[in-house]
Formats: C-alpha cells, sequence, structure tokens
C-alpha cells in the first residue's frame, strides 16, 4: 500500500488510499479482517508495506488494525515505487511460514476457506472482458499453469485480484530476489507474475479460490459502487450509530450513520456513509460517502465523495471534494 493513490485525489491528498472509510472502516482493515475469514488458523503478524511519508498517526492506525486480530502489527517501507515483486521483499522478514500477500485497494466476498495445505492459492474473480486484467490459466485438474497481463487475444477469464497465499513465504523470497539480483524488469518495475511463473515451472501447484464479488477502490467511481456493495453485505447488522440523532429525517436503508452525526429535514439513501461529527440539514442524499467533522446544507448529492471538514451549502450535482473545502 506503498502508492500515492493519485486516481483517488483530492480525498488521498490527506490520507492514504487504504485508510479511507468504506461503511465507517478503513479498506484495510476490512481487507485484513475478511481474510481473517476466510483462514483457517491464527494471524501472527500482519506486515504492512507503506510509502516513507505517510507519518507516524498513520502508522499507529495500521498497528492497531493488526492488534485487533490478536496479531504484530509492522511497518515496512518501499522508499521507490520498483513493482509489485520489490513492494513485496521490503517486508521480507515476515516471508516466513504460511504467507498471504494482499494489495490494499481492493475487497472481496468470499464462500471458500483456505486450504493451507497448497503450494499457493490465487484469489481470482470470473469476469467478461479480461483483456485490462492479469488473468490465470488452469489445467484439466484445475490447477493454475500460466500467467498472462492483458491478454489482446482469450486465453482466461480467471483475473487475478491482487490476494496470494503462499505456503512457503521463504520460498517467495527467494524468487522475489531473483528477480532484482537478475535485473528481470517489464515496464521498468519488477513484477509478481514473473516470480509466480517462475514457482510453477518449478513445480509448485498453485490453485485458484474464486470469490463471490471482487471489489475495486481504484478511483471515486468505484469507491461509491464498493460502498453500495459493502452496505448491502450487512442490511441485517446494525449501521446507525445510537449517539447520531434524526429530527425530521428519512433514513432509507442500508446506510451506514457514524457517532454524533446529526441529520435535520433530510433524506438520506439508500446507500449512503456518513461519517461521524458530521451535521446534514435540508439535503437529499443517495449513494454517496460523507467523511468526518462535515456541514452540508441543502445539497441534493448522488454518487459523491464529500472529504472532512468540508462545508456545503447549496448544490445539486455529483461530487467529489477534497478535505477542508467550503463552498457558498
Amino acid at each position: 500500500m506503498a502508492g500515492m493513490g493519485k486516481r483517488m485525489r483530492p480525498h488521498t491528498l490527506m490520507t492514504p488510499k487504504p485508510l479511507l472509510p468504506i461503511a465507517g472502516k478503513p479498506i484495510v482493515q476490512r481487507l485484513v479482517e475478511d481474510i481473517a475469514k476466510v483462514c483457517d488458523q491464527a494471524i501472527d503478524e500482519v506486515a504492512f508495506i507503506i510509502g516513507p511519508s505517510f507519518g507516524k498517526q498513520v502508522e499507529e492506525e495500521l498497528v492497531k488494525v493488526a492488534e485487533n486480530l490478536g496479531a504484530k502489527g509492522t511497518i515496512c517501507y518501499q522508499h521507490d515505487p520498483l513493482g509489485t515483486a520489490h513492494a513485496i521483499l521490503c517486508a521480507e522478514s515476515a516471508l516466513e511460514g504460511n504467507v498471504i500477500v494482499a494489495f490494499a485497494d481492493t475487497l472481496f466476498k468470499a464462500d471458500f476457506t483456505l486450504d493451507a495445505e497448497k503450494d499457493g492459492i490465487l484469489w481470482v474473480k470470473q469476469i467478461e472482458d479480461p483483456s485490462a486484467f492479469g488473468v490465470v490459466k488452469l489445467n484439466e485438474s484445475g490447477e493454475i499453469t500460466d500467467f498472462v497481463e492483458k491478454p489482446k487475444e482469450f486465453v482466461s477469464d480467471l483475473a487475478m485480484i491482487g490476494i496470494y497465499y503462499f505456503k512457503d513465504g521463504a520460498n517467495l523470497k527467494q524468487e522475489l530476489q531473483y528477480l532484482i539480483d537478475n535485473n528481470i524488469i517489464k515496464g521498468g518495475e519488477y513484477q509478481l507474475p514473473d516470480a509466480l511463473k517462475n514457482m510453477t515451472e518449478k513445480g509448485l501447484r498453485f490453485a485458484p479460490g474464486e470469490v463471490e464479488e471482487w471489489l475495486d477502490c481504484g478511483n471515486k467511481n468505484a469507491t461509491v459502487e464498493t460502498n453500495q456493495r459493502v452496505l448491502e453485505f450487512n442490511r441485517n447488522t446494525a449501521l446507525i450509530a445510537t449517539s447520531a440523532k434524526v429530527n425530521q429525517a428519512v433514513i432509507i436503508e442500508p446506510c451506514y450513520i457514524g457517532e454524533n452525526v446529526v441529520i435535520e429535514k433530510s433524506i438520506i439513501g439508500p446507500h449512503v456513509s456518513i461519517h461521524s461529527n458530521t451535521t446534514i440539514s435540508n439535503s437529499v442524499i443517495e449513494n454517496s460517502i460523507v467523511y468526518a467533522n462535515t456541514s452540508l446544507k441543502n445539497v441534493n448529492l448522488t454518487n459523491s465523495m464529500i472529504g472532512n471538514f468540508v462545508k456545503l451549502d447549496h448544490g445539486q450535482k455529483i461530487a467529489s471534494i477534497g478535505d477542508y473545502t467550503t463552498e457558498n
């Protein structure tokens, strides 16, 4: 999660993308918790690979995500953006025993339990147009035999979603180091699929772990859609804080309403997340994310993301507004 999140600006100018909340929880926290659900054993350590400029507060929040699962939290730095293989190797001290690698801009819903006896498992999703993704090829036994990046001709419709299990983390570390030692670069970067291909050629057997839903958080529209799906997944969970005050307003569920939110004379929902200490009045909002300590008056919003400490009075639009913005 060392990238700058440029496609999510202005929301990532002050908050790293994986820490942006979706229905009250940071993306990376949801991802770690979802992975924990498919594991049949306790997680000992969560290593977060971040940029060196994220700051102490961010690092403390990440360590807390791990500790909430009873795991040790470790902060690792990728100082130069040299690709996925290079990034993973920045956490080489954690690459021992059973290892799961995940890129922190994606969420998923799965109905399988990880088989730790497999050499490796790659989370995949069947998609209609695989030409924009890395895909895997399977043999007749259902084992992964090849990895193809953005195929121009159809070879498979199983796209890699960016989550991988390895039975032997030390073996993965060795293959990643091999790429760097031998300067095996594509597009100016060291790529994880090259290490995966080397591992299969040496006889390791990888199996697909097919997910029901693959939820992207790469840009504003995708994140708003992911918020919608997460709210639907948790429709039967209490999503409205007891400290929230709703006066002469209608809440069309599912919605997440955070602590100390005040909503007056408004229609909210469906599929809206409003985070703590935000005030909304005389407004209609649907299918949107509103972050903390924000004040919205007389607005009509859909498919929008509104940052922290925003003051917005009047407006009927699809909006993407960063932190500390004031519009009258």
